[in-house]
């Protein structure tokens, strides 16, 4: 398939720069994949159109302050964003500054911190490493910002991003996301109690949100796209969860993209194996999923990898479809913006 296949026009001012508040006052498109209806409806009847016994797997995963802002040695202004963390004090990252980079130089950060350049990777990544006297995680947090993406336009962080742009799932210990998983952005504590008492259950897995999800389609022909790639990890409870409903042939709901990537890597057998590792797995129209039959996400951006996803699911011309009823029914899009659900 082609790049162009999964174009679309959005008028600029439905791409939302702020959350609605209550999370799960958002809107919710609902796509039944087997009549092609589709429904306007508010997130918090999500649990409305789930039934006792679907599971529901969320991506735990905690975005870090992984955007930092330094200078170079010469004084040059230097954005870094974390992208994956390679051991105790590195990471691989994206340098942003007027000139590239060579290994041996230095990002110099406030409070007397730097990052040094030790490999230059390509594609404006580098492996760096951070150097001060603080624990690297006191440093990121002390003087990091929230990730968010460059579409909402912000003349400076708030500190409330650090709340909104987190997901309730978000596990205090997995740490490691340069973007949320945005589609769990939607849900509350009264949702997920509302969840509970319908009889749905939940399982969690983690995927470190990357460049394997945000990076842009270069090309035109998708079988030339490489996905770079992201940690998972899949527990053996979550695996045994998810198995006995594949086995009882209840419905596996997965919340996000990030999620569906995951069950399906781990899954390709059609039993998820738990374990951890990476994954780069590209899912396209005409893949054949083995775990995933129903899921939550937001509106992506056009001819990006997670349209391509959520088209392999829906259908790319149901889900085109979809897109096209969102834009004239003023849906918001993008990370802050409302959630569809495919069934």
């Amino acid at each position: 398939m082609r790049k162009s296949d999964f174009n679309f026009t959005l008028p600029e001012e439905l791409i939302a720069q702020e959350p609605v508040r209550p999370r799960d006052s958002s809107r919710l498109l609902v796509v039944d994949r087997q009549s092609g209806h589709l429904s306007d409806e508010v997130f918090s009847d999500l649990p409305s159109f789930l039934s006792a016994g679907d599971l529901l797997v969320v991506n735990d995963t905690r975005v870090v302050p992984a955007r930092l802002w330094g200078k170079k040695e010469s004084g040059g202004r230097v954005e870094v964003l974390l992208l994956s963390r390679e051991g105790e004090r590195r990471w691989t990252a994206l340098l942003r500054a007027a000139k590239k980079f060579r290994a041996g130089m230095r990002v110099l950060l406030a409070e007397g911190a730097s990052f040094l350049v030790e490999e230059v990777l390509g594609e404006g990544r580098y492996l760096v490493f951070l150097e001060s006297i603080s624990a690297p995680e006191e440093t990121i947090e002390a003087l990091g910002e929230m990730p968010l993406p460059p579409y909402i336009r912000r003349a400076a962080p708030r500190a409330e991003d650090h709340e909104w742009y987190q997901t309730l799932f978000a596990h205090p210990e997995k740490g490691g996301s340069s973007a949320a998983p945005t589609a769990g952005l939607h849900f509350t504590e009264e949702v997920r109690a509302a969840l509970l008492k319908k009889g749905v259950d939940t399982t969690e897995v983690t995927l470190h949100v990357g460049l394997g999800t945000f990076l842009p389609v270069r090309v035109e022909d998708l079988s030339a796209h490489e996905m770079h790639s992201e940690r998972y990890e899949l527990g053996e409870e979550a695996a045994l969860k998810i198995n006995r409903a594949l086995e009882e042939g209840r419905r596996v709901m997965a919340v996000g993209t990030t999620a569906t990537r995951v069950l399906e890597h781990c899954g390709a057998g059609g039993r998820v194996l738990p374990g951890k590792g990476e994954t780069k797995l590209f899912i396209t129209p005409g893949y054949d999923f083995k775990v995933v039959s129903a899921m939550v996400t937001n509106f992506h951006l056009p001819e990006s990898t997670l349209l391509m996803l959520v088209s392999a699911l829906g259908g790319r011309e149901l889900i085109l479809s979809a897109y096209r009823h969102a834009v004239r029914e003023r849906y918001r899009f993008y990370s802050y913006g409302d959630a569809m659900l495919i069934k």
